[in-house]
Protein backbone atom coordinates (compact mmCIF):
# COMPACT_ATOMS: atom_id res chain seq x y z
CA UNK A 1 0.00 0.00 0.00
CA UNK A 2 1.66 3.29 -0.52
CA UNK A 3 1.84 5.96 1.65
CA UNK A 4 -1.46 7.98 -0.08
CA UNK A 5 -3.74 5.11 0.44
CA UNK A 6 -2.02 4.60 4.40
CA UNK A 7 -3.08 8.34 4.71
CA UNK A 8 -6.51 7.95 3.43
CA UNK A 9 -7.05 5.45 5.51
CA UNK A 10 -6.03 6.84 8.22
CA UNK A 11 -8.16 9.52 7.26
CA UNK A 12 -11.33 7.84 6.78
CA UNK A 13 -10.26 6.26 10.42
CA UNK A 14 -10.26 9.91 11.85
CA UNK A 15 -13.64 10.63 10.33
CA UNK A 16 -15.26 7.37 11.77
CA UNK A 17 -13.97 8.05 15.29
CA UNK A 18 -15.13 11.34 15.54
CA UNK A 19 -18.24 10.37 13.50
CA UNK A 20 -19.21 7.55 17.03
CA UNK A 21 -17.45 10.60 19.73
CA UNK A 22 -19.71 13.11 18.06
CA UNK A 23 -22.71 10.69 18.81
CA UNK A 24 -21.93 9.08 22.07
CA UNK A 25 -20.90 13.16 23.38
CA UNK A 26 -23.95 14.55 22.34
CA UNK A 27 -25.89 11.81 23.57
CA UNK A 28 -24.00 12.39 27.16
CA UNK A 29 -24.65 16.18 26.58
CA UNK A 30 -28.23 16.03 25.91
CA UNK A 31 -28.58 13.51 28.76
CA UNK A 32 -27.34 16.00 31.40
CA UNK A 33 -28.97 19.11 29.87
CA UNK A 34 -32.21 16.88 29.58
CA UNK A 35 -32.17 16.07 33.16
CA UNK A 36 -31.43 19.84 33.91
CA UNK A 37 -34.37 20.75 31.87
CA UNK A 38 -36.46 18.22 33.62
CA UNK A 39 -36.09 20.11 37.11
CA UNK A 40 -37.02 23.48 35.49
CA UNK A 41 -39.52 22.40 33.16
CA UNK A 42 -41.14 19.21 33.79
CA UNK A 43 -41.37 15.86 31.93
CA UNK A 44 -43.04 16.24 28.74
CA UNK A 45 -40.59 19.19 28.01
CA UNK A 46 -37.29 17.18 29.05
CA UNK A 47 -38.03 14.61 26.80
CA UNK A 48 -38.89 16.45 23.72
CA UNK A 49 -35.38 18.44 24.66
CA UNK A 50 -33.48 15.18 24.83
CA UNK A 51 -34.87 14.22 21.45
CA UNK A 52 -34.20 17.12 19.74
CA UNK A 53 -30.38 16.87 21.00
CA UNK A 54 -29.96 13.22 20.69
CA UNK A 55 -31.37 13.99 17.31
CA UNK A 56 -28.88 16.87 16.49
CA UNK A 57 -25.89 14.67 17.51
CA UNK A 58 -26.49 11.57 15.63
CA UNK A 59 -27.22 13.79 12.53
CA UNK A 60 -24.06 15.36 12.88
CA UNK A 61 -22.01 11.43 13.60
CA UNK A 62 -23.78 10.17 10.63
CA UNK A 63 -22.40 12.95 8.10
CA UNK A 64 -19.35 11.95 9.86
CA UNK A 65 -19.68 8.83 8.78
CA UNK A 66 -20.56 9.39 5.05
CA UNK A 67 -17.39 11.23 4.99
CA UNK A 68 -15.25 8.37 6.49
CA UNK A 69 -17.07 6.40 3.80
CA UNK A 70 -16.31 8.12 0.71
CA UNK A 71 -12.88 8.74 1.60
CA UNK A 72 -12.23 5.06 2.81
CA UNK A 73 -13.28 4.08 -0.87
CA UNK A 74 -11.72 5.88 -2.78
CA UNK A 75 -8.39 4.90 -0.35
CA UNK A 76 -8.74 1.48 -1.29
CA UNK A 77 -9.03 -0.07 -4.91
CA UNK A 78 -12.56 1.63 -6.50
CA UNK A 79 -13.93 -1.30 -7.81
CA UNK A 80 -17.66 -1.58 -8.94
CA UNK A 81 -18.96 -3.78 -5.78
CA UNK A 82 -16.97 -0.95 -3.44
CA UNK A 83 -19.09 1.70 -5.48
CA UNK A 84 -22.20 0.12 -5.07
CA UNK A 85 -21.62 -0.88 -1.47
CA UNK A 86 -20.71 2.59 -0.99
CA UNK A 87 -23.94 4.20 -2.56
CA UNK A 88 -26.34 1.63 -0.46
CA UNK A 89 -24.11 2.85 2.54
CA UNK A 90 -24.88 6.60 1.68
CA UNK A 91 -28.21 6.00 0.37
CA UNK A 92 -29.45 4.03 4.20
CA UNK A 93 -27.32 6.91 5.49
CA UNK A 94 -29.45 9.66 3.95
CA UNK A 95 -32.58 8.00 4.77
CA UNK A 96 -31.77 8.34 8.28
CA UNK A 97 -30.80 11.83 8.21
CA UNK A 98 -34.27 12.94 6.44
CA UNK A 99 -35.98 10.71 8.91
CA UNK A 100 -34.67 12.18 11.88
CA UNK A 101 -34.76 15.95 10.30
CA UNK A 102 -38.36 15.34 10.07
CA UNK A 103 -38.88 13.63 13.29
CA UNK A 104 -36.98 16.55 15.26
CA UNK A 105 -37.99 19.97 13.43
CA UNK A 106 -41.04 18.63 11.80
CA UNK A 107 -40.09 19.47 8.40
CA UNK A 108 -38.54 18.24 5.26
CA UNK A 109 -34.65 19.37 5.35
CA UNK A 110 -35.23 20.86 1.83
CA UNK A 111 -37.96 22.93 3.50
CA UNK A 112 -36.90 26.25 4.83
CA UNK A 113 -38.08 26.57 8.55
CA UNK A 114 -37.95 29.36 11.42
CA UNK A 115 -36.03 28.98 14.41
CA UNK A 116 -36.65 26.24 16.79
CA UNK A 117 -39.08 27.26 19.94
Amino acid sequence: MDPLDTGLQGIATALEVAGVGVIVIGALFALVSSLNRLREAGEAEAYYHFRRRLGRAILLGLELLVAADIVGTVAVEPTLENVLILALIVLIRTFLSVSLTVEIEGRWPWQSGGKEG
